[in-house]
């Protein structure tokens, strides 16, 4: 990545200033704007929970300085119970949220440096936020660029996926734990930083028990969910993914669905901004998004209106890896969104394999192991480890699995393959994992995407059915948007499983699935090479200046699996650790170690259990903290069974100490 040191504006930082609102309380902002003159400027705003003081400060330094140093106020400011800002965070995307959203936009586009004209940043929380806001129609906005994000926070979060309740609902409950459980500096706040902290650990929500209130797709979760009424965002979006990420289906959707001006890109990458994620190629995001913001705030005519709607990485086959540092492919474009070029190719399941044309019919009898999904990967990956899908051999050996002939010619797909399943199970809850994979003449399996689905929200995620158990029944599952390139020589694979683990929470009884072939098909979404692709490329990467930052002790991390011979049990152990280092600017230490374990037996799917622990530390000279907190979950056929606990400690002496006890019924999940 090109560090740019030189632009066309200079940059003056204000470390924190106090915005108000109407209800007297205050959140604290970093303010970068172009120094040395008079003129009034168009305004960014990223708008976060997690901490601009120490926890975005790293990608803060490389992103907002560039703007501003191209002719924008920009803002980082930390939401109401977060960071320095006064108050308390209860959950996420909440109406409250939003409105002091608006009311920090009226702020902005009152200063005296502010041209008036407002336009948001953000990606995963910022990036839902930034679309959420967007809905309210504040004046002052005029265009958004929302990364890694979703128009749909029940169908397509973190929380489920087909019905299935993910780990990441709790993996992400466990994280935001640990996150919010750090301080304010002392050093903004004064000596009030104490009585804030405290009153935050106090009321510190345990969000994984909120959320699993709401296995369905009730109110809660359509309330920020822009797809209820895309036609309530007036302003330009510019919506952009990576196919690493767990939000790989958000930008076809949204410029699908979005009456605004939009347009999307989607690259390799994993859960990062663009200009600094894993895997690469990095592109040119920065630029990217002042040609997206003068044109819709600064008034200048960039022509990225008159660019394809949606430009896309087309993967080819690459050795499967849990981490890559690029991945091998090239960048196509489509003029609109949904593309009138994409084709539609059926394939049967037969018996024999995947074929063009049904054969005899056949039911295949199929209870996965348990443990179906170890080399899967996480739903949420942030390409800073290993946790991306590794090869498919091990879990295509505990699925049914459908192959075609080796091709004889090049088959691209772009878009969500669909698979029309004729099945029944003998149980009345049941899952299913569907995976499509590229395999090579080698036998190496690369997982191109997959879908799950709860059977129980076969035909509705608001009003879930149980199974008739040995009744026969039609099921659609659309896997998530994928692109690849099928070479000649590899043939295609879908596996089909009753079990998804540590990506899904298990159902209670291991289910028999039935398959009937020659009535199950897989849609893929083909679409032929087209010469200008070659044409299509970004510029390289640019950022402002790293922050600079001292080391104490160097961090590391791995994913590990493990099996008991005796027991059967397989465990998948995860370790994240930042290291410690000093923010060189601010003489502020920060410290991070993150700790899981997913854990199951191959036949009992209430063995189940996710055990997960954060040690995060925050200080400076003599002020030293400290917070342990950890979080576990199992299950009962009729229960989840939550257990949290939360430890924080100034200096060595324990400050207080809560325990979390919940038991949430089970919903069809």
């Amino acid at each position: 990545m090109q560090v740019v040191e030189k632009m066309p504006y200079s940059v003056s930082e204000t470390e924190n200033e106090w915005i108000v609102l109407a209800d007297g309380t205050r959140l604290a902002a970093r303010i970068w704007r172009p120094s040395g003159t008079q003129a009034r400027f168009p305004a960014i705003l990223e708008y976060l929970p997690y901490r601009k003081r120490d926890g975005t400060v790293d990608r803060d330094a490389l992103t907002h300085p560039y703007f501003a140093g191209h002719g924008y106020a920009c803002m980082r400011v930390d939401m109401r119970g977060s960071g320095e800002s006064d108050g308390l965070l209860d959950d996420e995307y909440l109406k409250l949220e939003q409105d002091d959203a608006l009311e920090v936009i009226d702020w902005i586009a009152a200063q005296p440096w502010c041209s008036g004209l407002i336009g948001m940043i953000g990606i995963s929380w910022g990036g839902f936020n930034g679309l959420q806001v967007a809905a309210r129609r504040p004046p002052a906005l005029k265009a958004v660029v929302s990364i890694c994000s979703t128009d749909d926070r029940y169908a397509d979060d973190i929380h489920f996926m087909g019905g299935c309740l993910l780990n990441d609902n709790l993996a992400w409950s466990s994280t935001m734990l640990g996150y919010m459980s750090r301080p304010p500096d002392p050093a903004l706040v004064g000596d009030r930083w104490r009585d804030m902290w405290l009153q935050r650990l106090e009321h510190e929500p345990l969000l994984a028990a909120i959320w699993l209130q709401h296995q369905r797709r009730d109110d809660y979760w359509k309330h920020g969910s822009i797809c209820e009424s895309f036609e309530d965002i007036n302003c330009p979006v510019l919506a952009v993914g990576g196919w690493a990420d767990g939000y790989s289906n958000a930008v076809p959707k949204l410029l699908a669905g979005l009456t605004a001006p939009c347009r999307g890109i989607i690259g390799p990458w994993a859960h990062k901004y663009p200009h600094f994620a894993r895997p690469g190629p990095r592109i040119g995001f920065l630029q990217e998004c002042l040609r997206w913001f003068d044109q819709h705030l600064a008034g200048r005519e960039t022509g990225v209106m008159d660019e394809p709607m949606l430009r896309v990485w087309m993967h080819d086959w690459q050795e499967p890896l849990g981490e890559y540092e690029f991945r091998k492919g090239r960048w196509i474009a489509e003029p609109s969104w949904p593309s009138l070029a994409i084709q539609r190719q059926v394939l049967v399941l037969n018996a024999e394999g995947l074929r063009a044309e049904p054969g005899l019919e056949q039911k295949l009898d199929w209870c996965s192991p348990q443990d179906h999904g170890e080399v899967s990967g996480t739903w949420f990956s942030f390409g800073t480890g290993p946790d991306q899908p590794t090869d498919q051999l091990v879990d295509d050996g505990r699925a049914l699995i459908f192959d075609t002939v080796p091709l004889e010619e090049t088959l691209e797909i772009l878009g969500a393959p669909v698979l029309d399943l004729e099945v029944a199970v003998d149980r009345p809850n049941a899952v299913i994992a569907v995976r499509l994979s590229d395999v090579s003449p080698d036998g190496g399996s690369l997982r191109v995407t997959y879908g799950v689905l709860n059977l129980t929200h076969r035909n509705s995620h608001e009003r879930p059915e149980d199974v008739v158990p040995g009744a026969r029944m039609r099921i659609r599952i659309a896997l998530n948007d994928a692109a690849h390139r099928f070479v000649p020589g590899h043939r295609l694979r879908v596996a089909v499983a009753t079990s998804y683990w540590p990506v899904i929470w298990p159902s209670a009884e291991p289910a028999t699935l039935s398959l009937f072939t020659a009535a199950s098909r897989l849609t893929l979404p083909v679409r032929k090479p087209r010469p200008e692709d070659a044409a299509l490329a970004f510029q390289p990467a640019q950022s402002a200046p790293p922050l600079e930052r001292s080391w104490q002790r160097k961090g590391g991390g791995h994913r590990r699996v493990t099996r008991d011979a005796e027991t059967g049990e397989s465990v998948i152990e995860v370790l994240a650790d930042s290291g410690r280092s000093t923010i060189v600017a601010l003489g502020l230490e920060t410290e991070s170690i993150q700790r899981e374990s997913y854990s199951i037996l191959a036949r009992d799917p209430l063995s189940a259990k996710v055990d997960i622990s954060y040690t995060m530390c925050v200080g400076r000279g003599a002020w030293q903290t400290r917070t342990e907190t950890r979080t576990v979950m199992r299950a009962t056929k009729q229960e989840f069974l939550l257990e949290a606990s939360l430890d924080a400690y100034e200096g060595e002496t324990r400050v207080l100490s809560r325990n979390w006890a919940r038991r949430v019924p089970r919903d069809g999940v």
